[in-house]
Formats: C-alpha cells, structure tokens, sequence
C-alpha cells in the first residue's frame, strides 16, 4: 500500500505548497510550449481514400468531418474477434464528454473508429449507454495504416486531421499513454494523495 504523506504543521504545508507551485508553473509554460510546438507539426496530405461503416451506412473520411474544418478520432481497441471493447478504452470514452458542442464550437468534429465490425460496435454502445460517433474500419486499411493493428494486435491511439478546401491532411497521432491527454478522471485523480493508484505511480 502506498504510504500517506507526513503530517506538517500549516506554515510547513504553506512552504511545502509554495515551492511546487513553482514547479506547477514552469510545467504549464512547458505544456504551452509543448502544444505550440504541435500546433506547428507539418502535416501530410490524405491521397488514400477510406470507408467507414456507420449508422447511417457508409462513409469517407471526409464525412466524419461533419461540416468542421478540424477531426479527431480515438483508435478504440476492438478486434473483430472480441465480443466486448477494450477495458482501458472503455474507460476513456467514459470520460469523453456527453454533449460535443463545446467542440463542435472550435470547428472540430469527434469521432470513435474501431476494425471491429459495425454491430457488435452499435451494440457494444447501446449497452454502455453513449451517444458519441462511432465507425467500423472493418473493411478497410485504416487501422494498419494508422499504426493501430499491426501483427501482435489492437493499440489504442488518436489521429488529428485537417480539411482545407478540398484536401485532407494528416497533422497528429499518438498511442499508447499519449492518449492520457483525453482522460479527465486522471486529470482529478492526479490531485489526490493515492492519485491513480496504479502500480507505476512513484
């Protein structure tokens, strides 16, 4: 068990507090940093065309833009042989928010894509009660060429697109703990003294 931090008198959690603000600080104006520096990522034009299955039937690439200039998509892990998702990415569309609006405000669409078949997709949703977008890349070479499936099998990831006139281009992508970013419940956890309360935590 993870032990509980010293007890101080309050002029000692004062000084205590005030010195990691100052590391809180320098952290934001390094993520700031960070999020110019990707803001300024070259991109790489879309030559490849894609089909998605979704509710509504099939769609391109350019559909799930929905009319925004912006598109992110979250790589959810769900082999076509599984029966239910990804524990880890189900955790994370818990945390994607119910009403896209706010998004949506910023010109960017949010959408799910999984190479699992589109009704186990529809009813895996309908049992976890969501409403966000989500597609089949069943039939397609989307997750392979996103780095997503490969030979040892699914990895969670994200994907960040750019529609400009009648062009598509590729800006983003991460995997693995990159996706951390989309996790609002680590964001408050990361607060508390247990945080996540995950093994690798220091």
């Amino acid at each position: 068990m993870k032990p509980l931090p010293q007890v101080v008198s309050r002029d000692e959690w004062l000084a205590a507090r005030a010195e990691l603000l100052v590391k809180e600080k320098e952290a934001t104006r390094a993520r700031d940093r960070l999020n110019a520096q990707r803001r300024r990522l070259p991109m790489v034009k879309m030559d490849k065309e894609y089909l998605f299955d979704g509710p509504d039937g099939q769609v391109t690439l350019a559909d799930l833009f929905d009319g925004c200039r912006q598109l992110i998509i979250y790589h959810f892990m769900f082999d076509p042989s599984w029966e239910d998702g990804c524990p880890g990415c189900t955790n994370l569309v818990d945390n994607l928010p119910s009403n896209l609006a706010r998004i949506r405000a910023s010109d960017t669409s949010l959408v799910v894509i999984s190479r699992a078949p589109l009704e186990k997709l529809e009813s895996y949703k309908q049992r976890m009660n969501w409403t966000v977008p989500w597609f089949s890349s069943y039939k397609s070479d989307f997750n392979y060429d996103f780095g997503v499936t490969n030979d040892e099998g699914e990895m969670p990831g994200l994907s960040v697109f750019l529609h400009n006139g009648e062009d598509i281009y590729h800006t983003y992508s991460t995997n693995g703990r990159g996706v951390d970013i989309l996790l609002g419940t680590y964001n408050y956890l990361d607060l508390t003294p247990l945080g996540r309360q995950e093994d690798w935590e220091e």
